[in-house]
């Protein structure tokens, strides 16, 4: 009997016109920061209906250079849900600035203007809502307290594309919006991101210090409309996006809502298999959000199985699938608990979650048979292990 193919927890969708993009940009001889970046940024800010995007590497040094563009420094707070990526803290700490972690929505994992409120002081600068697996946060709440107290709405949109929230596509709403474009996300350029906002100030300051902080026409000084004459008007970092990058960007953009459509389809299966499983709860969602459907993560009613969420996953790959966790809530690790001296079930709604998550693999050239699979395998050890 034939084994059956793995399936992955994520295989990038990229096809021939990807790579002829790039392959056109490899004979250009134009291989960093040039044209192409710039008609990547013109067609993701019109994607959006957005004022300006300025492409950067990761989203990491989106959420960078946005606080930074806020003029976050030391001694001031940025508020930060503690279920998240490392990103979304480290870079308040680049800055000098103090994360503060707060609790999550129980069911849609994100962050609510109820968590946020009693977090704020006299030094809060920002608040940063992460878009959680797709799904939006409740930003109407968010945005109204945070004009209410004076402070800046950063979003992390790293797995918000394209994301909407009554009607509104997220990256449209917060004074700034980071998004990434890392190998596992709806829209990959391999490494890379984009931040967007309708503040010509806050684009200029990002594209400026996106590149050593020298002024903004260097990166053309090696054309022949260019000049070698530069200007370093600020001391900058090293954030800029490749046009070999930005040609697989181009590309992916055009293909986004297709793609967005294949994984809402995968989702729908799930939902229709898991349905039928009591021991499995199901990504929640809201009527007012359109979802990206960037991951499905399931969880377990651990009370249920004679089996903990750790070795469902040891099982799962031992059958050839892939799967994540989204996320170890920061609280949990050893440099938070060091540094700011949170306890490791500080955040109930968000330490109760990790404990039971599993993120299944959903990509867009992942088959019927491969959903098919995963759905087969994951009831298999489910009803093998109920109590």
């Amino acid at each position: 009997m034939k084994t059956p193919e793995p399936v992955p927890f994520h295989r990038a969708d990229i096809g021939d016109e990807e790579i002829a993009s790039v392959v056109e940009t490899l004979q250009s001889g134009w291989l960093t920061s040039g044209p192409r970046v710039r008609e990547f940024e013109a067609a993701f800010a019109a994607y959006l209906g957005v004022e300006h995007a300025v492409a950067v590497n990761s989203a990491t040094a989106a959420l960078h250079l946005a606080l930074e563009a806020l003029g976050v420094s030391r001694g001031d707070e940025v508020i930060v849900p503690t279920m998240t990526f490392a990103a979304s803290a480290e870079v308040v700490t680049y800055l000098g600035a103090r994360p503060v972690l707060v609790d999550c929505d129980p069911d849609t994992l994100t962050i609510r203007d109820r968590d946020i409120e009693p977090a704020i002081t006299p030094r809060t600068k920002a608040v940063m809502p992460v878009h959680f697996g797709g799904h939006a946060c409740d930003m109407d709440g968010i945005l109204a307290l945070a004009a209410a107290r004076g402070i800046a709405v950063v979003d992390d949109a790293a797995h918000a594309l394209p994301t909407s929230y009554r009607g509104r596509r997220v990256g449209t709403m917060g004074a700034m919006t980071a998004f990434s474009f890392y190998a596992t996300k709806a829209l990959t350029t391999g490494e890379g991101g984009m931040l967007t906002t309708a503040d010509a100030r806050y684009a200029d300051r990002a594209r400026l210090m996106s590149l050593h902080g020298i002024s903004r026409a260097a990166w053309n000084r090696y054309t022949a409309e260019g000049s070698w004459k530069y200007d370093i008007l600020e001391p900058g970092y090293k954030y800029n996006l490749t046009d070999i990058a930005a040609a697989l960007g181009i590309v992916q953009l055009r293909r986004l809502e297709a793609m967005r459509d294949r994984r809402r389809c995968l989702a729908q299966i799930y939902d229709r298999a898991f349905a039928a499983l009591p021991e499995v709860v199901l990504p929640a969602r809201s009527e007012d959000v359109e979802h990206a459907w960037h991951l499905y993560p399931i969880r377990l009613r651990l009370d249920m199985l004679r089996i903990g969420r750790d070795a469902v996953i040891e099982e799962l790959k031992k059958r050839g699938i892939g799967t994540s966790v989204h996320f170890i809530p920061l609280h949990m690790h050893p440099y938070y608990r060091s540094a700011f001296g949170y306890a490791p079930d500080e955040f109930p709604n968000a330490s109760g979650a990790f404990t039971s998550l599993i993120s299944l693999p959903i990509y867009p050239s992942m088959t019927h048979d491969a959903v098919n699979r995963v759905v087969e395998e994951v009831s298999g050890i489910v009803a093998g292990n109920r109590r």
